[in-house]
């Protein structure tokens, strides 16, 4: 008998809950995605999927516990023996220096809800039936202890952004072995595309040359330039959590492309796609980036985009995730930025 296989994502309209369904709905998936109310419309990621017949939007919010409950029964109800839920939680406010300002609600969205998703599942007696995927991040990492990073690396977060997920990640590790429960925490490092938020370093730089092209802004303002991150491509990280999901027993993966470059590397690459040349002036937040054939100011760095503690380097060890997942990055960090360059040039 062919069994039937449902998805249910939280955050389904961000970045990778967009990529993933668009993977699970491409595998034959039905795919439940939780929205959360707005005034405002925010499909726009996911607009080109709402005529699939196997892809249902439920209004909900990660931090109501009896609305999440409500919607795994829903799910439950068209369920039969043979089939199977993957739940994949990527719900979340992700942006760290929000999360400085925000602590409370971090914690009660990026900690608490995916407690109440494991205790859904724990209290419709779905244990059995059910795979959970947390969306954790290298942000646990913060003030490293070693590089590069890897699963068994001792997490040391700086941001509340990253003490909530390093709460989360050990509560799936909790639930994993007090209740036999398939629960697996995916690892991501910084990953990036066309639908990345706005204001998300990537993001941030190619929408910025694209204003700057378009003669609507003047200037480029960033923050600390010197930062190190290790950037791929969203459509390879929710790859990776799906094979992360079809595994026989739950574990941890780090997903990273295991290089990393400093943000005046990213502006310095961005700016390349539009035959623009990077030269650099002065040191910390005096630094300034010119165009190198006019001289004409393009960047300069803003102390006020510096975070109260700074998260100096990341630099991941995907080697794990190779050897039992058989995953690979497909897309260079130069495959990126043009992709997302060319993108926001276009829309400017």
């Amino acid at each position: 008998m062919l069994m039937s296989r449902f998805a249910f994502i939280t955050g389904v309209n961000g970045q990778d809950g967009s990529y993933l369904s668009e993977l699970l709905l491409e595998k034959g998936y039905i795919v439940y995605g939780m929205l959360r109310r707005s005034s405002l419309f925010n499909t726009s990621r996911i607009d080109h999927l709402q005529n699939n017949k196997n892809f249902i939007l439920k209004y909900g919010d990660i931090t109501d516990a009896g609305n999440i409950i409500h919607i795994i029964q829903t799910i439950k109800n068209r369920m039969d023996s043979h089939s199977v839920l993957e739940i994949y939680n990527l719900a979340a406010q992700s942006h760290v220096q929000v999360s400085f300002e925000m602590p409370n609600y971090t914690a009660q969205t990026d900690g608490i809800g995916f407690l109440n998703i494991l205790e859904a599942v724990r209290i419709l007696e779905m244990t059995k039936c059910t795979k959970v995927y947390q969306a954790s991040t290298s942000e646990m990492f913060g003030k490293v202890q070693e590089i590069p990073q890897k699963e068994t690396t001792p997490l040391y977060p700086r941001s509340p952004y990253g003490c909530a997920k390093v709460f989360a990640h050990h509560l799936a590790t909790n639930y994993r072995e007090s209740y036999d429960m398939f629960v697996c925490s995916g690892i991501l490092f910084n990953h990036s595309s066309p639908r990345r938020g706005e204001n998300f370093i990537l993001r941030k730089i190619t929408l910025g040359i694209a204003k700057i092209l378009d003669n609507t802004e003047e200037v480029l303002e960033l923050g600390n330039l010197d930062a190190l991150r290790d950037i791929g491509h969203a459509k390879d990280y929710v790859r990776g959590m799906w094979r992360m999901m079809q595994q026989s027993m739950p574990d941890d993966f780090v997903l990273a492309t295991g290089e990393q470059f400093s943000i005046r590397q990213f502006v310095e690459k961005a700016f390349a796609v539009v035959d623009i040349n990077i030269r650099w002036q002065g040191t910390g937040i005096d630094e300034v980036g010119y165009n190198a054939e006019t001289d004409k100011i393009l960047v300069r760095v803003n102390e006020r985009y510096y975070r109260p503690c700074e998260v100096d380097s990341l630099l991941g060890d995907p080697t794990k995730a190779r050897k039992i997942l058989g995953w690979e990055p497909k897309y260079s960090i130069d495959d990126i930025l043009k992709e997302m360059v060319l993108n926001d040039t276009r829309h400017s």
